[in-house]
């Protein structure tokens, strides 16, 4: 398992309860006090460090590379019943953006999500999770597809930003984020969001209009990532950490703002830490969501869909 820059305590107890447990089992020497001790110290230490990260340790666990991400998540949730659906029925298949039909229970859902890599040839395979415009589209066509068949929408949202590239541009990105959002908030059929990682810019908001938006304890959600604002502000990467902290991006942020629902509390020690435990949470989140969200009319879920959006950033004296 790999560990962060402010793990290493963590890192370092872990090493002495692994090494007692070995001289336990290597010998007829009565480790257990000793392991027990150790394992109540970690315990404590891990709710220390994780009860107090700041908005940039957040944005380094939201980055993980052990993190479950978005195919992690459907396949889990979907126990196999996962039907993956390709193309825009334009350009080509993006990647980047997966989608497709599966079943949580006896529910069918479309999920929609962008897909990181594992290694560096799933990146590459991947584009490292920045979506093309035909992404976006793919995304909108099985959105329309749900609409028609009344299915829910889950949208799982992970992404450093749209793919900023000159080919990008030529096809209309920003047209294709633009087109989504518009037809996102009118879409007569219930949206479920997740910030299940990173969220950035208009590559998120691509895919994330719904009826209820979540967020995950240790993730982010902003218009610019800290590297990059830092780069705008003092033409140095140096200073993400105060950049971090001024865009008030942490999942906290973002519901003191009221641009989210709500935060799914993660298992200690991050999503990565108990992957089962986040699933199940995940499961019955949406579970919950969805049974609310069933009981309205479409023209009222619309509705009220639209009412959060307009209300976001509105400014009273």
């Amino acid at each position: 398992m790999e560990y962060l820059d402010f793990e290493e305590p963590i890192k370092e107890l872990e090493d002495q309860l692994l090494k007692c447990q070995v001289i336990g089992n290597d010998s007829e020497v009565d480790v257990t006090e000793a392991c027990k001790n150790i394992g109540d110290r970690l315990v404590e230490l891990k709710k220390e460090i994780y009860t107090n990260l700041t908005p940039w340790q957040r944005v380094q666990v939201s980055r993980h590379p052990s993190r479950p991400y978005t195919l992690d998540y459907i396949n889990a949730l979907t126990q196999g019943s996962f039907l993956e659906l390709h193309g825009d029925r334009t350009v080509k298949d993006d990647k980047a953006m997966i989608g497709g039909l599966g079943k949580i229970g006896d529910q069918s859902f479309m999920f929609i999500g962008q897909q990181k890599g594992y290694n560096t040839k799933t990146r590459q395979y991947r584009n490292f999770g920045m979506a093309n415009p035909e992404g976006y589209r793919k995304a909108l066509r099985l959105m329309k597809s749900a609409e028609k068949f009344n299915v829910p929408v889950l949208c799982l949202v992970d992404t450093p930003g749209a793919y900023p590239g000159l080919e990008a541009e030529e096809r209309g990105q920003g047209e294709a984020i633009a087109r989504n959002i518009l037809e996102m908030s009118r879409l007569k059929t219930p949206i479920i969001v997740m910030v299940i990682g990173e969220g950035a810019s208009g590559g998120a908001l691509g895919i994330g209009v719904g009826d209820r938006i979540f967020m995950l304890e240790n993730t982010w959600y902003s218009v610019i990532s800290p590297e990059s604002c830092s780069s705008i502000l003092w033409r140095s990467w140096e200073y993400k950490e105060q950049a971090a902290e001024a865009l008030k991006l942490t999942a906290k942020d973002m519901k003191r703002q009221k641009l989210i629902d709500a935060i799914i509390k993660e298992p200690l020690g991050g999503a990565h830490a108990n992957r089962e435990a986040i699933f199940d949470t995940v499961r019955k989140t949406i579970c919950k969501t969805y049974k609310e969200l069933q009981e309205l009319p479409s023209d009222v879920l619309v509705q009220e869909r639209m009412d959060k959006f307009f209300a976001m950033g509105v400014y009273n004296e």
